[in-house]
C-alpha cells in the first residue's frame, strides 16, 4: 500500500530530518521534493500545492520548541497537515434512529461494490450487529448471484428478489429486515460504467424513499484522480455521506487517499486491501499519516493481533511453555492466527522501521501453505513427539503432502531450533525474580 509515495517521500524526509535552523532557504529544496513526489503519486495539483504551501507557513511561524530539533518539528508539521489532508479524525459509522439502519453503497461497476458490502456485513457482525443484505441492480444479469455469493463468504443472509423495480425491492428488503430483527440493511445499488441521469435518478429516488442513515461511495483507489472525478460528479447529484477506498493493496501511489476529502469535503470512512471478508479496516487519518511517512501503523498492528488471537489456546500455549513443551500442533496454531491477520508484507509494514528493511523483500506467502500441508499430513503423535519421525515417515509426509523429503527435513529443523529458542526462553524466566527483574 503507498509503496512508490512513502519511497519517494522518504528521501524529502530525512533532508527534512537534518535541517539545523528552519528558515525558507534550508526548507525549500525539500518541499520542492515532497511536493513533486504527491504530484508522481497522482495528487490532485491545487491538493498538493496548498499542502506545501500550508508546511511552508506553519514552519516559518512556528518556535522550535525546547530540546526538539529543527528538522524534528518541521517532520511534526508535515505529519499534522498530512493528517488533516486525509481528514483529520476517523468517522464512524452512523446508525439511524429506528431500525434497521440502512446503508446504501453506490458507485461506478467494477469500482468493489459488491465485495465492500460482504465484508462490511462481516466487519458489523463481528461487533455484535445482525445485518441484512440487499441487492437493487436490476441491469446486470450476474448481480444478485454476486452478492449471494459474496453473503455467503461472509456469513451474512441476502435478500432475493426478482423484480424491474429497485425501490420496490428496497421496500420489501427494509420490511423483511423489520419484521425479522435485522439492525442494518446495506443495500448494493446498481453501477454503470459512467455517470449517467438515469442511474442517478434512480439513486435519488431510493434516498428519498429510504432515508439511509449512510451513503457510501465506493472508489477504486487504483484509478487515482479518475476515482476522485468520479466522487465529484456523484456529490453533484447524491449528496454520499462518506467515502470508501477498495483495492488498497494495489495501490502503490495513494492519489486518491490523498485527494478525495479535500476535492469532496467527505471522509473516507474505510479502506478495503484484499479479497477476503476481514479485508476491511475503518480509515484512521493519523495511522494512515504514519505510515505514509514511513513510521508504521503499531496501533492496527495490535487491533489486528487482538482480534486473530485465540486467548484460551494463548492460555494453554503459556502454560506449555513454562512446562517447557512446544509442538508442531503449537506452531501450527501460530501460524494459523498469524495468517488471520493478513497478508505478512502488510502486517510487516505496519511495525515502525520495517518499511526499510523489506523493501524489495518478496514474501513467498506459498511457504504457510507448504508448511500446513505438511504438518496435516503428519499423525496426532507425530506432531506431539516430532523426534519419532524417521526416513520412512518422512518419505509418507513428503508424499501425503505433495512435498519434498527435502522440505520435511527443513520444517523439522527449523521447528528444532524454535525449541531451542524456547527453551532458552524458559530458562530466563525461571532465572527472575517477581517483576521481571533477572537474579
Amino acid at each position: 500500500m503507498f509503496e512508490e509515495l512513502i519511497e519517494k517521500l522518504d528521501t524529502s524526509i530525512r533532508n527534512i530530518r537534518g535541517i539545523g535552523k528552519i528558515t525558507e532557504k534550508n526548507i525549500s529544496e525539500p518541499l520542492r521534493m515532497m511536493r513533486r513526489a504527491l504530484l508522481e503519486a497522482d495528487v490532485n495539483y491545487k491538493v498538493a500545492k496548498d499542502f506545501i504551501q500550508a508546511v511552508k507557513e506553519k514552519a516559518l511561524g512556528t518556535e522550535v520548541a525546547p530540546k526538539v530539533s529543527p528538522g524534528q518539528q518541521l517532520v511534526k508539521i508535515v505529519y499534522d497537515e498530512l493528517t488533516g489532508l486525509l481528514g483529520g479524525t476517523n468517522s464512524p459509522l452512523r446508525e439511524g434512529n429506528i431500525p434497521p439502519s440502512v446503508i446504501m453503497v453506490v458507485g461506478l461497476q467494477g469500482s468493489g461494490k459488491t465485495t465492500f458490502a460482504g465484508k462490511l456485513g462481516f466487519y458489523l457482525k463481528k461487533r455484535g450487529k445482525n445485518p441484512l443484505l440487499a441487492s437493487v441492480d436490476i441491469y446486470r444479469p450476474a448481480a444478485l448471484k454476486q452478492l449471494e455469493i459474496t453473503g455467503k463468504s461472509s456469513g451474512i443472509p441476502v435478500y432475493t428478489e426478482e423484480s424491474d423495480d429497485a425501490v420496490e425491492i428496497a421496500k420489501r428488503a427494509v420490511e423483511k429486515a423489520r419484521k425479522e430483527s435485522f439492525d442494518t440493511l446495506i443495500l448494493d445499488t446498481a453501477g454503470r460504467l459512467h455517470v449517467d441521469n438515469e442511474m442517478m435518478e434512480e439513486l435519488k429516488k431510493l434516498k428519498d424513499v429510504l432515508k439511509p442513515a449512510e451513503i457510501l461511495f465506493v472508489a477504486d483507489s487504483m484509478t487515482g484522480q479518475d476515482a476522485v472525478k468520479s466522487a465529484e460528479a456523484f456529490l453533484e447529484q447524491v449528496d454520499f455521506t462518506g467515502v470508501v477506498l477498495s483495492k488498497m493493496d494495489g495501490d502503490s501511489r495513494g492519489g486518491a487517499a490523498l485527494s478525495v476529502k479535500s476535492v469532496t469535503g467527505k471522509q473516507i470512512k474505510f479502506v478495503s486491501n484484499g479479497e477476503k471478508p476481514q479485508d476491511l479496516e475503518p480509515f484512521y487519518p493519523e495511522r494512515m499519516a504514519s505510515r505514509i511517512l514511513g513510521m508504521g501503523d503499531i496501533v492496527t498492528f495490535v487491533e489486528k493481533a487482538q482480534e486473530a488471537v485465540d486467548l484460551k489456546k494463548s492460555e494453554r500455549l503459556a502454560k506449555k511453555l513454562k512446562r517447557n513443551r512446544f509442538t508442531l500442533e503449537d506452531f501450527y496454531d501460530q501460524l494459523a492466527q498469524v495468517k488471520k491477520m493478513g497478508p505478512i508484507d502488510q502486517l510487516l509494514g505496519m511495525i515502525p522501521g520495517a518499511g526499510k528493511q523489506i523493501k524489495g523483500m518478496q514474501v513467498d506467502e506459498k511457504a504457510f501453505v507448504q508448511i500446513e500441508a505438511i504438518i496435516n499430513s503428519m499423525t496426532i503423535e507425530e506432531r506431539q513427539n516430532p523426534s519419532i519421525i524417521g526416513g520412512s515417515r518422512r518419505k509418507r509426509i513428503a508424499a501425503g503432502s505433495g512435498t519434498t523429503v527435502q522440505d520435511v527435513n527443513r520444517l523439522l529443523k527449523q521447528f528444532k531450533m524454535m525449541q531451542k529458542m524456547v527453551k532458552q526462553m524458559s530458562r530466563y524466566r525461571s532465572n527472575m525474580i517477581p517483576g521481571g527483574i533477572p537474579m
